[in-house]
């Protein structure tokens, strides 16, 4: 036996309240949305009855019956006197069965369906826009009169989930009179300042007159269709209207055109620098209504430095027409959509350099994004976004014509530690920690294949220092051997060895085979102490260990290599330990902190003795 579905109105009415529509003021837009289709409808209507007969003649009379004769009346509950709101429309109304059709079924046959006529010449998509009044109404009411000698229709629904259908009052022309009956405390949402406010907000750019009591809200233009026979004064123009949705000038404003999504529209080039994470926030029109101002990725991911103002009569908007459907349309058009802001930084690059050197003080990081996927935007980068390098600060394309060989540290404190060391033995070092910066260091073999990139091995930075001569070697051996006691419980291996600069007493280097063996400890560690006794012995304890280098040139460390008192030393390596450990920024770990400590507190009780009248 077959049965229907019993469906709860107020239930549905309160999921597009709680979860579809983010705010109950989308009605207006709802209702402008369905005036609109009626309106677009009937003009296809007349156009269609207006095109020659099979005799070569015109059906005049049909003609001038649907003739269009008047734009969208929206009536506030001021001017209603009632406090119900009232919209009217001239467009093609509706027949007994469409009334039962498109306005009591949900989820069934969309209105391009049942008047047989062209799916992207509407704005509605999903026969549910006038149940979202019910978001603010209890009652609605529907008086049409469809084409012809068709009869005055009127429908009567409840927000309890039923209707009624009868004849309607006459009606001389044709079209549709939506009144809508307040829920007890929304009245403030059927008032002429708030209607007039979300007509204005949604409808402005409407192709048709929209007027809220006696005031008109359409401009009748589009900002970036105005003809201006200037140029820079079409261009001042839309700087000023960029301002007004910016708060501020933009720095450019860019022309963007899809004619397969008949979209047209400005990206407006941000003053300011907007960060990656930052949520989109894009105003997108669909044939000319308002979808939303925070809309989503009409743009690719990387064009987070402009901000777009589009309309579009071929995207699809999602089920709440206020994001655009993720669809290969969509794709496509974003992909131009890119393309054509890529051309405006090459053309910007050729014609204009110095504007371009200030466009990339501000958004750098929005090239840098582009540069992982673009040749072209790679060269840029290259040749002009400084990065921090054991030189100073240079462009890339500077600093690989001075180098062949560039190194790259992971993080900025790493290359903080280490620059300046780099420079005095010659290495060329580049930071390599800001975002971006490591994947663009790698991928400039594109531009240059004969170029090496190599991360840095500090280990490979200690074979830079100048090894001691063996008379020296000779006369440090027990200072070595003294200092490998002091520090065999961190795991390090003291060296001497000369370096500039001369001021710097100790440096903690570890290669990347003693950081894979350091983790690989800390892990076995962290599984248990018979592990970890594991991983110390056998073929673990022949593994590379971190660098514990100390600098001969430095004139403290002169003098603690020829210290004859052994508890002195010790105390001072583990000190100098501890230092190494702050410089270059590395975790102290609890039993690092004991020996600091520990040496700390000895070193003072030791200048205690050896102060005067101790």
């Amino acid at each position: 036996m077959r049965h229907s579905f019993n469906v709860d109105l107020q239930g549905i009415v309160d999921l597009l309240s709680r979860h579809l529509y983010s705010s109950p003021r989308v009605y207006v837009r709802e209702l402008l949305q369905n005036a609109v289709d009626a309106t677009t409808a009937r003009l296809q209507a007349d156009a269609a009855d207006a095109s020659p007969t099979v005799h070569g003649q015109a059906d005049g009379a049909a003609g001038r019956d649907r003739a269009v004769t008047g734009g969208i009346l929206i009536e506030p509950g001021e001017v209603t006197g009632d406090g119900t709101l009232r919209i009217h429309d001239h467009g093609i109304g509706l027949t007994e069965p469409q009334v039962h059709e498109l306005l009591a079924t949900i989820g069934g046959s969309s209105k391009r369906d049942s008047l047989g006529l062209a799916r992207h010449d509407f704005l509605g998509q999903f026969g549910i826009g006038l149940l979202s009044c019910f978001l603010v109404a209890d009652e609605i009411e529907v008086v049409t009169r469809g084409p012809g000698d068709a009869a005055t229709v009127y429908w009567h629904g409840h927000a309890d989930g039923h209707y009624t259908v009868s004849d309607g009052p006459a009606r001389d022309e044709q079209g549709t009179t939506v009144t809508l009956h307040a829920r007890r405390d929304f009245e403030h949402w059927l008032g002429a300042s708030t209607v007039t406010e979300l007509a204005r907000h949604y409808g402005s750019l409407l192709p048709y007159e929209v007027r809220v009591g006696e005031e008109r809200i359409t401009s009748g233009e589009v900002p970036w269709r105005a003809p201006h026979p200037d140029p820079d004064a079409r261009r001042e123009s839309l700087l000023r209207h960029g301002a007004a949705l910016l708060g501020r000038r933009p720095f450019d404003v860019i022309d963007l055109a899809v004619p397969e999504a008949g979209l047209d529209g400005v990206a407006f080039v941000l003053p300011y620098e907007s960060h990656p994470g930052e949520p989109e926030a894009h105003k997108v029109y669909l044939k000319r209504m308002l979808m939303g101002e925070r809309v989503e990725k009409p743009l690719p991911g990387w064009a987070f430095f402009v901000r777009c103002v589009i309309n579009a009569d071929e995207l699809r908007p999602t089920a709440s027409r206020e994001q655009l459907y993720d669809d290969d349309l969509l794709a496509d058009t974003r992909k131009a959509l890119g393309e054509q802001l890529r051309a405006w930084l090459v053309r910007l690059a050729t014609t204009d350099p110095e504007r371009l050197r200030t466009f990339l003080t501000v958004h750098y990081r929005g090239v840098m994004a582009l540069a992982l996927h673009d040749v072209e935007m790679l060269r840029i980068v290259d040749e002009w976004i400084e990065f921090e390098t054991s030189e100073g600060r240079l462009t890339l394309n500077e600093f690989r014509h001075r180098h062949r060989t560039v190194h790259v540290t992971a993080t900025g404190d790493e290359f903080a530690q280490l620059a300046g060391i780099a420079a005095a033995q010659g290495l060329a070092l580049v930071n390599g920690g800001y975002t971006y910066h490591m994947e663009i260091l790698q991928r400039l073999r594109l531009l240059d294949p004969d170029l090496e990139v190599r991360r840095l091995d500090q280990a490979e930075l200690a074979t830079r220092f100048d090894p001691l001569d063996p008379a020296a070697e000779f006369a440090v051996r027990e200072f070595l051997g003294a200092a490998r006691e002091a520090v065999a419980a961190h795991g390090c291996e003291p060296v001497l060895r000369s370096f500039s600069p001369a001021e710097l007493p100790v440096l903690y280097l570890e290669g990347r085979e003693a950081r894979r063996a350091a983790d690989l400890r800390a892990e076995l560690e962290e599984a248990g102490d018979v592990w970890a006794e594991f991983a110390d012995g056998g073929a673990a304890a022949e593994q590379p260990k971190p660098l514990l280098v100390f600098n001969h040139r430095n004139p403290l460390v002169a003098r603690l290599t020829s210290t004859a008192d052994a508890r002195l030393v010790r105390l001072s390596v583990e000190a100098l330990y501890g230092y190494a450990l702050l410089a270059g920024q590395r975790v102290v770990r609890p039993g690092d902190a004991a020996s600091v400590n520990r040496a700390f507190l000895g070193l003072v009780e030791h200048a205690i003795h050896q102060a005067p009248g101790a």
